[in-house]
């Protein structure tokens, strides 16, 4: 075959096969009817097949939010012959060898996929032709569409091309692909996982533990305190990894060749420890994420509706120290402001005023940091309540929320192509306007994941509050009243406000003021890698990760620092880790009323 292989042209128009309609079968089945394409399964069970229909029947429509396309057809199959006669890809999800007889039914051109995850496929190529093996791949699934993860590896023979051909279709039909760099008794997670059961096991064998202490503190480290296998070698230091496995393997009477034996020599030999040595450890010094031990310059918004005199334009943008003390106030007079965001690579920010809620006077504008060269980006008279702001710093656009315009608009930095991106309700009918179910109010942007979030407060107090997204590029041959990407991530929420993502980690934050118990606080959603919520463990189906603020309003991510700021409408200002732990207040002014945040 060599590296002149070439897709087939047609593969958009013939079906993938699934051999097997088990409970991953019609999953994989699902997945790729999803991404728009026509799916055979063969079984030889009658209900399996049946089984196999009604789920992907039922699910595929959910399953194509992750692809956004119009979903293929669906066919089961007794025959094999007929199941995968014009096959451009089949998969076999039995556990079973590949048989000749696929070899020789299946089209020459079609690429052959094992779901076998514990055996080399080059162990089961016992009767297939030579010809054949460049197009035999493993391609492991784990259990959609919780984990939309999927394995590659080769078989020993498969044509390189094929591995990066399948990786792009995997990505086409909503799964993250990994691929295995070489053949390998098990995939990279199975191999992780099987190190975690067999140390499991052995705890429980020695009595050290229970099933449930060791799932909670699993929990708590790798779930909550996202610790990552090779970055947490590296923050420990390479040097103690290999002085503590050393103690293992004399203790158990294991070989070293391949853990101390291998840092030594690829690693500590060249000096290279981890992240407290310059030349780095398992990830080169470049990719290790060193924390900015420089505190940041805060900037914060006071609305001025708690100051002495009421005065609909005595707001202020207000320079604090890292440790709360206002250093000066960059700006005066401003008509309720609520949004600000920092611009670093043209050292402007920018901020929204709210103006008097349902006149339409909201403004937004920018100025240096030292308050200078303020100038109008949208003007009064165009916008109704403009609250939080963000920045897209890959496009240079400005989203912004229009709570009473019931609208999400974005801009260039200099007001330019000046656009609705969401409308959810009208504005001129005061039914629709009085209801704050149709409030936007936080507003996020994730570039990586081609989505912008925003929320939908509800009524005050009120639980109705909802968390949407809809992707940054609206869908071809759709408008602002037509788009049909609109999605619900969270609903029955308190009263949701600000807005934040953390698109590394995929996780979303934001602040409630709404009531007691899980209003007034910080929350966080974790979400795949499509930008979608992951399954949760909590009641709630997110978790609340701060309490007891006072009106909670703004929220600003500090990610080089591990440090989250949250403002209130009681003159608060708090900093906290990512995890809502270690609060600290910052600054108590009961002469303020702060909203918006963000830092220098």
């Amino acid at each position: 075959m060599g590296p002149s292989w070439q897709p087939p042209k047609d593969y958009r128009k013939r079906p993938v096969v699934v051999l097997g309609a088990g409970v991953l079968g019609r999953r994989v089945a699902c997945i790729w009817a999803s991404a728009g394409y026509n799916v055979h399964v063969r079984d030889p069970s009658p209900e399996q097949r049946a089984d196999c229909i009604a789920y992907v029947q039922q699910h595929v429509a959910s399953y194509a939010e992750h692809t956004r396309a119009e979903p293929g057809e669906i066919a089961v199959f007794d025959d094999l012959a007929q199941a995968i006669s014009n096959a451009w890809l089949v998969i076999e999800a039995v556990p079973e060898k590949i048989q000749l007889k696929i070899d020789t039914l299946a089209p020459s051109d079609s690429i052959l996929a094992s779901n076998s995850s514990s055996y080399k496929s080059s162990e089961m190529l016992e009767k297939v032709s030579d010809k054949t093996k460049p197009r035999i791949l493993n391609m492991h699934y784990y259990m959609p569409p919780q984990v939309m993860v999927v394995e590659l590896m080769t078989d020993g023979f498969t044509e390189p091309s094929i591995l990066q051909f399948m990786a792009e279709r995997s990505k086409e039909a909503g799964t993250k692909p990994y691929t295995a760099r070489k053949e390998s008794t098990g995939f990279i997670f199975n191999r992780l996982w099987a190190a975690v059961k067999r140390e499991c096991l052995t705890i429980l064998a020695e009595d050290v533990s229970t099933p449930s202490e060791i799932d909670s503190i699993g929990a708590d480290m790798f779930l909550k305190g996202s610790v990552l296998p090779c970055k947490g070698m590296d923050s420990v230091g390479l040097d103690t990894v290999a002085f503590i496995e050393k103690h293992y393997i004399t203790e158990r009477g294991l070989s070293p060749d391949k853990t101390v034996d291998f840092l030594q020599t690829n690693y500590l030999d060249q000096g290279k420890l981890g992240t407290k040595c310059t030349k780095g450890g398992l990830y080169p010094p470049t990719e290790i994420a060193k924390p900015d031990t420089k505190s940041p310059t805060l900037l914060v918004l006071d609305i001025g509706l708690s100051s002495k005199e009421l005065n609909f334009k005595a707001g202020q943008i207000l320079q604090f120290s890292p440790d709360g003390n206002v250093q000066k106030v960059i700006a005066t007079g401003q008509a309720l402001p609520d949004g600000i965001a920092f611009d670093p690579s043209s050292k402007r920010i920018f901020w929204a005023n709210m103006g008097i809620p349902g006149k339409k006077d909201g403004a937004v504008l920018p100025a240096n940091l030292d308050g200078t060269d303020i100038r109008t980006v949208v003007a009064p008279g165009t916008i109704n309540t403009p609250k939080q702001l963000a920045l897209d710093l890959v496009s240079k656009k400005i989203y912004f929320s229009d709570r009473e315009g019931l609208r999400v608009l974005r801009c260039n930095y200099d007001g330019s192509e000046f656009e609705v991106v969401i409308q959810a309700g009208d504005p001129s009918n005061s039914i629709e306007a009085q209801d704050a179910l149709n409030w936007c109010v936080g507003i996020t942007v994730a570039p990586s994941l081609g989505l912008f979030y925003w929320t939908q407060k509800g009524p005050s107090k009120g639980g109705q509050g909802r968390i949407f997204s809809a992707a940054i590029t609206t869908p071809q041959g759709q408008s602002v009243a037509t788009r049909d990407d609109i999605r619900v991530v969270l609903s029955g929420l308190p009263e949701p406000i600000d807005l934040e993502i953390d698109e590394d980690a995929c996780a979303l934050y934001w602040t409630d003021k709404g009531e007691l118990p899980f209003g007034n606080s910080l929350n966080r959603l974790y979400l795949d890698h499509l930008g979608f919520p992951l399954p949760s463990s909590p009641r709630l189906g997110y978790e609340v990760l701060s309490r007891n603020l006072n009106e909670a309003i703004g929220l600003k991510l500090d990610l080089s620092n591990d440090t989250i700021y949250l403002t209130d409408l009681g003159g608060n200002v708090y900093r906290c880790d990512r995890d809502g732990k270690h609060r600290v207040k910052l600054l108590s002014d009961e002469n303020r009323a702060l909203t918006g945040i963000t830092f220098v």
